[in-house]
């Protein structure tokens, strides 16, 4: 079988504190999606309202934030740089958080484990860019990851993709606006040129590494059942 292409580059930098090792042997385990089988998040996280995907969490500022203010709503959050999920654990006890369950690895792993129509929301903020015209077949956003984020997403269910890399903003735009059942909600430049109201901004987005000033693309599933009148 042919490897996958990896849409991230490297899964660990610094070596965990004796706090962060201990969140990630002990905590982790208790809150982790199961290794194999259907992950359903309406089994995951019972009794939630809504249920929403964040991809690549990063820091997990974003997604704790978000739980934070939603505890109503379960979120599940997967991200490949243990460093990132050790954050995200400690901002997980923290604050108490009982609504956000964790997964370290390829979410297009995950993803392709859920049910159809499964997810309220799904976030993906910041990507790794790969800006390079060769490494665009291992950005997140393809064809396929495109296919499943509108087949994942409940009918009128949201999809939020953001970047500041000019090149992935193209790239993901065309191909986002191409998949069927993916609405592009934007009216007027502001729309995708303004943080929206829910946004949460993460020392990430501070930094401005990119290229262009962030630019956020929100989709709804157009399966939406219409109101006749």
């Amino acid at each position: 079988m042919t490897e996958r292409l990896r849409t991230f580059g490297r899964t660990k930098s610094r070596t965990l504190s004796d706090r962060q090792q201990a969140l990630v042997d002990e905590l982790l385990p208790k809150i982790g999606i199961p290794a194999s089988g259907v992950v359903n998040p309406a089994i995951l996280l019972p009794g939630k309202t809504k249920h929403i995907l964040e991809i690549g969490f990063g820091g997990g500022e974003h997604l704790s934030g978000q739980a934070a203010r939603h505890p109503d709503t379960g979120y599940i959050g997967v991200e490949p740089f243990i460093n990132g999920v050790a954050k995200a654990l400690t901002q997980i006890e923290e604050s108490g958080l009982e609504n956000v369950r964790l997964h370290e690895g390829d979410a297009r792993e995950v993803m392709e484990r859920m049910p159809d129509q499964c997810l309220d929301r799904i976030f993906l903020l910041f990507p790794d860019p790969w800006p390079k015209v060769r490494h665009a077949k291992r950005r997140f956003v393809q064809d396929e990851t495109a296919a499943e984020f509108a087949r994942l997403l409940k009918p009128g269910g949201h999809l939020r993709v953001a970047t500041d890399v000019k090149a992935y903003a193209d790239h993901a735009l065309w191909i986002l606006r191409q998949t069927p059942g993916l609405e592009w909600q934007a009216r007027s430049a502001a729309d995708w040129r303004q943080p929206p109201a829910d946004h949460l901004t993460t020392r990430y987005e501070t930094k401005q590494l990119g290229d262009c000033a962030p630019v956020f693309f929100d989709f709804e599933n157009g399966n939406s059942p219409r109101i006749r009148l």
